[in-house]
């Protein structure tokens, strides 16, 4: 058991009273369920690659956002990675395709653009076709580097914007940090 809650615990987000609870829980389920758990873990990590042309998770060569004609292929948000993609497509707001970099450039922890899809997205900028290149990438010190490193060198070869960002809804003001309220006035828009 000891085993099994260790190995809940390197998961993100979970301590040591959850790996305890989820193991625990494990333990209590009939034995097909706990195997169909542990089949379908391994089935996932065997068949879910990445897609080879936005990178994003996919058991096929293409995943279903680049399989899909009715997305804007002149459009590429760029993200650090799947998670960032999937929240995006909650919000079913966007219709453009996607290119997942596979994290942020990071000096401290020697993650260069090298290490990064960086290279693959430079591929897919066909003048004729992509129009513009969206940085949807985390405000913090990574997400500005590689954003900046983006904006510069993908500039000559269509538009770059990066999303805005600002307060949450239902927060106070008071209660915002000076950077976010900085960049919730850069970011604001006329009055519909």
């Amino acid at each position: 058991m000891a085993r099994l809650i260790e190995q809940f615990e390197r998961l993100p987000g979970i301590g040591p009273r959850t790996a305890q609870r989820l193991a625990l829980y494990l333990l209590r389920q009939p034995e097909e369920q706990s195997q169909a758990f542990a089949e379908a873990l391994l089935a996932a990590r065997q068949q879910v690659g990445q897609c080879q042309r936005c990178g994003h998770l996919s058991a096929e060569t293409l995943c279903n956002i680049c399989l899909n004609q009715g997305r804007n292929i002149g459009l590429i948000c760029v993200v650090a990675d799947s998670r960032d993609l999937l929240a995006l497509e909650r919000t079913r707001e966007y219709k453009g395709s996607y290119h997942v970099l596979g994290g942020l450039i990071s000096p401290m922890d020697g993650i260069g653009p090298e290490a990064l899809m960086i290279q693959s997205l430079l591929k897919r900028l066909d003048p004729e076709e992509v129009k513009e290149v969206i940085l949807a990438l985390t405000p913090s010190v990574e997400g500005d580097t590689t954003s900046l490193y983006l904006g510069r060198l993908l500039k000559p070869f269509c538009q770059v914007t990066r999303i805005a960002y600002g307060l949450p809804m239902g927060s106070e003001l008071e209660y915002a940090d000076e950077v976010t309220l900085a960049r919730a006035l850069e970011g604001r828009r006329a009055m519909e």
